[in-house]
């Protein structure tokens, strides 16, 4: 079976390395409301530090500075190599739309790049989410700092926008996980750890994708 490399391994670190934070640091936070004694979970083996404010804060930190890295290594990596075929372009909201009917109703998907449109609005919506926690995460943790005041009315709306952050990242993931509960997408998922995806597929669904790939100049390619 013919593959075609979808993603490289930059790619699938980054990827791997953003969702393994991002978890870390919901796991962490939610920690922190607290909920770990009231639950009873620093009871569970291997649990027992859970319950401890300052270790909590400690690891939310460590997930947070993994976070931060692996955000800004790809924001710099892709811009040095002006790689923006992920990013949002006119008309997503409507071919998206046009796409998840073709899914339901098995029907004829209109040809797409090398990301589907509902992909490119998910990285939007997903990194605006990501930058929210990354900008607010910096204030509060800039508040600790012995030496800096800020505001009680500006610590209480950085405090909120945070959390709203959490909650609106941990919906997305769901909405990005569910996505998979179409076979068409599986394949997808599958070259998030091989990096590698079936041609055929590829002709057939991304077929704007091969055909610009075609089309480029050797030495660009």
């Amino acid at each position: 079976m013919k593959t075609i490399q979808r993603q490289s391994i930059q790619n699938r670190l980054i990827h791997w390395g953003v969702a393994f934070s991002t978890f870390g640091l919901i796991f962490s936070g939610i920690l922190q409301m607290p909920i770990s004694k009231r639950y009873m979970l620093d009871t569970l083996p291997l649990m027992g530090w859970s319950g401890d404010y300052s270790i909590s804060l400690v690891v939310h930190y460590i997930f947070a500075f993994a976070l931060c890295f692996f955000v800004f290594f790809h924001i710099l990596f892709h811009s040095l190599k002006k790689e923006f075929d992920i990013f949002p372009k006119k008309g997503d909201f409507k071919k998206s739309i046009l796409v998840i009917k073709a899914m339901i109703f098995k029907t004829k998907e209109p040809p797409s790049e090398k990301y589907l449109p509902e992909q490119r609005l998910a990285y939007f919506a997903i990194s605006a989410t990501l930058l929210l926690l990354i900008i607010t995460g910096l204030i509060k943790t800039y508040k600790n700092l012995a030496g800096f005041n800020l505001s009680k009315e500006t610590i209480f709306w950085v405090a909120q926008l945070h959390n709203f952050g959490m909650f609106l990242i941990i919906f997305l993931i769901i909405f990005h996980l569910l996505a998979f509960a179409f076979k068409e997408n599986r394949p997808l998922l599958k070259s998030m750890f091989s990096g590698k995806v079936d041609a055929n597929y590829i002709a057939q669904r991304h077929s704007l994708w091969k055909a610009k790939e075609i089309t480029k100049p050797k030495e660009a390619k």
